[in-house]
C-alpha cells in the first residue's frame, strides 16, 4: 500500500535546483525516508535521471556507521561525482547522526552539479538554532502525518468508516497498514512510548518522566481548550499534589514541539491586530498518538474535530492563530460591558486570511447564532466559515459566512 504524499512530492519538485539545501522535517513515522528514497527516486528514474546520480546514503544503516565521520562522507561523495555536466542528487537520511552535519551539508552545497536532501529526527536537527546556521541556504519542507483525502485515496470503501478509523487511529502511514484495533492501538502506544516520549526524555536529559508523561495527557485531554504553563502548574498541584514550576513545563512543552508531537496556536487580537501572550492551544500532529497518550479513553468528538481542523490548514500552508475578538455591549445600567468572542482560526498565507469556526453540531438556530457572532463582529471582507461535523451541503447565508460539512472541507 503506497500512498504518494503528491504535494510533498510538487515541493520537492518545485526546489530542485535551487541551490538550497532541501530539509526534509516531521515526526517520527510519518513517511520522510519513504518519500525521498521511494516517492523522489522513482519520479527522478522517471524522468531520465541515471541511477549513479542519485546517491542515497540511510545514515541510520550500521553499515554506514564510518560515514558519521564527515570527512570520510564528503570523500565518498566527492568519489562519486564527475564533471559530465549533469546534476547529482544527495540524498542523506538521519543526517545528524553525522558530526558537524550543518558544515557538512553548506559544503556540498559549494559543488555546482549537486542538489543536496536531507532528513533528520531530533530536537538537533530541528532546533532553531540549525536553522539560523544555514544562513539562508537551506529550505524547509515539513512532512505530516496523512490528511485525510491522501489516507481515503488509497484506502477507500466506505467513507463514513473510514472517517471513524482515521480520527481513531490518525494518519501514520504504517498504522493505516495494520488490519485489526489491536494492532494499532499496539503500534500507537508502543511508538509514543519507546519512541516519542524515550527521545524527549533522553536527548533533553529529563529527570521527572512522570511529570512530563502527565504533561503530555493533560494536552491531550484539553486539546481546544486555552491554557498556559502557569494554569498547567496550578493543575499539578491541585490535582496531584506535585510542584512543578511553569518554567519547567514551558521547556517540557518545547520539547514535544521540537519532537513534532504537539503544535501551538497563539491567541491574535483579530481588532487590535497583535498577539494576547496570556494563553494558547495545543493541537496534536498526529490523533493516533494523542490516543496513545490516553490509551484510547478519550475520545471526544468535537475536540478531535477541531484538532482535525488545525492540522488539515497547516498542511495546506496555512500559519493558523486563535482569533479573540473584542465586543462592547451595555447592561441594565447603561454601563458598558466589555465581551471577548473566540473565532477558533485566524487562518493566514500571504495576502490570503480565512476565518474559520468548528461546530461540531448546530442543532438549533441559537447555536448558529452563538457560532456566527463573533464573525459577524468582524469588520472585514475576508472569508469567513463554520464547519459542522455532519455532512451537508455547502452553502452561503445573506452576510457571506459559508457553512460546510467536516467532509468536504476534508
Amino acid at each position: 500500500m503506497i500512498f504518494p504524499r503528491t504535494k510533498n512530492l510538487e515541493q520537492l519538485i518545485e526546489s530542485e535546483g535551487n541551490g538550497l539545501v532541501k530539509i526534509i522535517t516531521g515526526g517520527r513515522r510519518c513517511g520522510k525516508s519513504f518519500l525521498l528514497f521511494n516517492i523522489f527516486h522513482n519520479y527522478l528514474i522517471n524522468k531520465g535521471v541515471d541511477e549513479n546520480h542519485i546517491i542515497e546514503i540511510p545514515l541510520d544503516d550500521i553499515r554506514n556507521r564510518k560515514f558519521k565521520n564527515p570527512e570520510l562522507l564528503i570523500d565518498y561523495i566527492d568519489n562519486l561525482i564527475s564533471n559530465d555536466g549533469k546534476r547529482y542528487y544527495v540524498i542523506l537520511d538521519e543526517v545528524q547522526l553525522v558530526e558537524d552535519f550543518v558544515e557538512l551539508l553548506l559544503s556540498l552545497t559549494h559543488t555546482p552539479n549537486v542538489d543536496v536532501y536531507v532528513s533528520g529526527s531530533n530536537s538537533k536537527f530541528l532546533s532553531k538554532d540549525v536553522v539560523t546556521e544555514f544562513r539562508g541556504r537551506g529550505t524547509e519542507i515539513r512532512v505530516w502525518p496523512l490528511t485525510f483525502k491522501e489516507f481515503y485515496d488509497v484506502i477507500g470503501g466506505d467513507r463514513q468508516e473510514a472517517w471513524n478509523n482515521y480520527y481513531t487511529y490518525g494518519g501514520l502511514p504504517q498504522v493505516a497498514q495494520l488490519s485489526s484495533a489491536q494492532q494499532k492501538e499496539e503500534y500507537l502506544i508502543n511508538l509514543f512510548e519507546l519512541t516519542y516520549l524515550s527521545d524527549i526524555i533522553e536527548r533533553n536529559h529529563i529527570r521527572n518522566t512522570d511529570g512530563l508523561k502527565q504533561l503530555v495527557q493533560i494536552l491531550a485531554s484539553a486539546i481546544g481548550s486555552p491554557t498556559n504553563p502557569k494554569r498547567i502548574s496550578n493543575t499539578f498541584k491541585s490535582t496531584a499534589g506535585i510542584a512543578i514550576s511553569d518554567k519547567t513545563l514551558k521547556e517540557y512543552i518545547g520539547y514535544m514541539q521540537d519532537a513534532f508531537l504537539i503544535e501551538e496556536a497563539l491567541r491574535y487580537d483579530v481588532k487590535g491586530r497583535k498577539y494576547i501572550g496570556t494563553e494558547t492551544k495545543y493541537y496534536f500532529s498526529d490523533l493516533g498518538l494523542r490516543a496513545a497518550a490516553l490509551n484510547f479513553r478519550q475520545q471526544e468528538e468535537p475536540h478531535i474535530m477541531e484538532n482535525i481542523i488545525y492540522n488539515e490548514l497547516r498542511q495546506r500552508g496555512y500559519r493558523v492563530d486563535v482569533g479573540l475578538v473584542e465586543t462592547w455591549r451595555r447592561d441594565e445600567d447603561n454601563k458598558l460591558q466589555r465581551n471577548n468572542l473566540e473565532v477558533d482560526f485566524v487562518v493566514n498565507r500571504g495576502a490570503e486570511r480565512v476565518y474559520v469556526q468548528s461546530a461540531f453540531r448546530i442543532p438549533t438556530p441559537e447555536k448558529e447564532d452563538q457560532e456566527q457572532r463573533s464573525l459577524l463582529n468582524i469588520n472585514d471582507s475576508f472569508q469567513k466559515i463554520i464547519i459542522v461535523g455532519v455532512n451537508i451541503m455547502r452553502k452561503v447565508n445573506d452576510y457571506g459566512i459559508v457553512t460546510m460539512g467536516l467532509l468536504d472541507f476534508s
